[in-house]
């Protein structure tokens, strides 16, 4: 793929809120305009390169233009994060003997519940206290009416194990889990800490990297 091609492909994923913040936010028919023109395009990347995204947006020589955004589009992206989520809250769900919330986890999650089972990617042994705080924070999304603060909750997860392990491993793909999602949701999280480890954090990524998106 062309720099010019890769350079509109990322463009139109990126959320709106990364160009610009406050009242330098561009305005949405601005926007769009900027991403329909060579120079609009060039301006916008520019920007991007300049604040938010320094890594994915920098010159890769043997990697190609965007090689993190390119590889990792956002339905793969959200499957990775979401298995990352799950196996990060594997101690509370092995440990969830009830059973319908069992049965809520199983139907939600389907195959990442399996992974969150499978003690041979981790052995989710945690400190007690991390142990408990997952397992009260399971317990709260279960009691909701639907499904989707639980979804919040592993994603919430998965994108800060993904984007600490990525800030080491391949500073481009934590500049591109950002890009994905609103502004606000990360100025607004708290303090990112991971606890997978980074070996298993690796396991998915190569996993998930060679699926097909269509599998």
């Amino acid at each position: 793929m062309s720099t010019a091609a890769a350079l509109r492909t990322i463009l139109t994923e990126v959320d709106p809120s990364w160009h610009g913040t406050g009242n330098d936010r561009i305005a949405p028919e601005l926007l769009a305009a900027a991403r329909d023109s060579a120079i609009g395009r060039r301006m916008l990347a520019r920007w991007l390169a300049a604040n938010d995204a320094p890594a994915l947006l920098a010159p890769q020589p043997g990697a190609g233009f965007g090689a993190a955004a390119l590889r990792w589009p956002r339905a793969r992206m959200a499957r990775l994060v979401r298995d990352l989520g799950a196996l990060a809250y594997a101690p509370a769900i092995r440990a969830e003997v009830r059973r319908e919330p069992v049965r809520r986890l199983k139907v939600a999650l389907d195959n990442s519940y399996l992974l969150a089972l499978d003690s041979l990617v981790w052995d989710g042994k945690v400190q007690a206290n991390l142990g408990a705080q997952l397992a009260a924070e399971i317990d709260q999304a279960l009691r909701a009416g639907d499904d989707q603060p639980l979804f919040d909750l592993l994603d919430r997860r998965g994108r800060a194990e993904l984007r600490l392990w990525a800030e080491r491993r391949d500073p481009g793909l934590a500049d591109w889990s950002r890009l994905l999602l609103p502004r606000e949701l990360h100025d607004n999280a708290p303090a990112l800490f991971a606890h997978l480890p980074p070996d298993v954090v690796e396991r998915l990524h190569i996993h998930h990297g060679a699926r097909p998106l269509t599998a």
